[in-house]
């Protein structure tokens, strides 16, 4: 068994202005890091366009509609303060959905025993009827209802530590009790959701961190929050939201882990894969903004996931 690598070039074609955080580079420099010797046992296979059934699952008809006729032939469209469209955008997020979606048959047939999502833009902060935060559609959630849909798993987690709280996934989660949501964040900071009141039906966990927070504080969110929430929901399919930008170079936030902590919370959320899922598990690449902070980090998530 071995880790799926789903990624494409043609992430790099969503375009915002000069200067925008959520620049080509991010996924650029990770394929660039991912070809490296040291990842040569990954399997790897091109990303292929995604379906806009799936896409139906997570947002209505008329969110999607209003997304399709925003996108533009030419130049940007700005969907909110700082989430863009340019001529290729929709197609490379639906990529990104199909990304997900392969993954998910893939770990669910047993062909490969967990997978990374190399996509871009993120998809956390998408919310049901409202783009915002860089994501336009909010592909962990897509990903989640289709494993439903799909593979009758009838009971998804989502986990994410990206520093950034997933507003869109827990808006989208928020009243049903067989998708979970729990999350490590930095908090006072964008988007301003993620207290720990915040609990949907019981099936949201919010473990806030505190600017300056450190590997120890990240550690103590996850033993005391999402690895409780993870047992008492014994998940058929774990799948997380992989952000970065908690790395303590990144320009976004204030949160000071090192990409150690990555490799640390990557293979305990391995262990609770195999005690609940069967090793189902599936990551999505979300934020992460200094490049150098987020290909160690990415480096140290990845390796992890091939010591399964």
């Amino acid at each position: 068994m071995t880790t799926l690598l789903l990624s494409h070039e043609t992430f790099a074609d969503h375009a915002p202005p000069e200067g925008h955080p959520e620049r080509p580079d991010r996924i650029r420099v990770v394929n660039a890091l991912l070809e490296g010797d040291e990842f040569g046992e990954l399997k790897r296979e091109q990303a292929q366009i995604g379906n806009r059934a799936d896409v139906l699952r997570a947002h209505p008809e008329e969110y999607v509609e209003m997304i399709e006729q925003a996108s533009p032939e030419e130049g940007l469209v700005q969907l909110d303060g700082d989430t863009y469209m340019g001529p290729d955008s929709l197609k490379v997020t639906m990529r990104g959905i199909g990304a997900m979606t392969r993954a998910v048959d893939e770990v669910v047939a047993g062909n490969v025993h967990n997978a990374f999502c190399a996509v871009r833009p993120p998809g956390h902060h998408a919310e049901k009827v409202k783009p915002m935060g860089f994501c336009i559609y909010n592909i962990v959630a897509i990903a989640a209802h289709y494993a439903r849909a799909h593979h009758g798993l009838e009971r998804v987690a989502v986990v994410d530590f990206d520093v950034h709280h997933g507003n869109g996934t827990q808006d989208i989660f928020w009243q049903t009790r067989d998708l979970m949501y729990a999350s490590t964040h930095q908090m006072p900071l964008f988007p301003g959701t993620g207290a720990t009141n915040e609990t949907g039906v019981g099936n949201i966990h919010n473990a806030p961190l505190s600017s300056g927070a450190d590997g120890d504080d990240f550690k103590q969110a996850f033993n005391s929050t999402v690895f409780p929430a993870l047992d008492d929901f014994r998940p058929d399919i774990l799948l997380v939201s992989a952000g970065f930008d908690a790395h303590r170079n990144d320009p976004l936030a204030s949160v000071n882990l090192i990409e150690e902590d990555f490799g640390w919370v990557t293979l305990k959320l391995m262990d609770y894969a195999d005690k609940y899922c069967d090793g189902r598990l599936v990551s999505v690449l979300e934020g992460g903004y200094d490049l150098d902070g987020l290909t160690v980090s990415v480096s140290a998530h990845v390796k992890a996931l091939m010591q399964a």
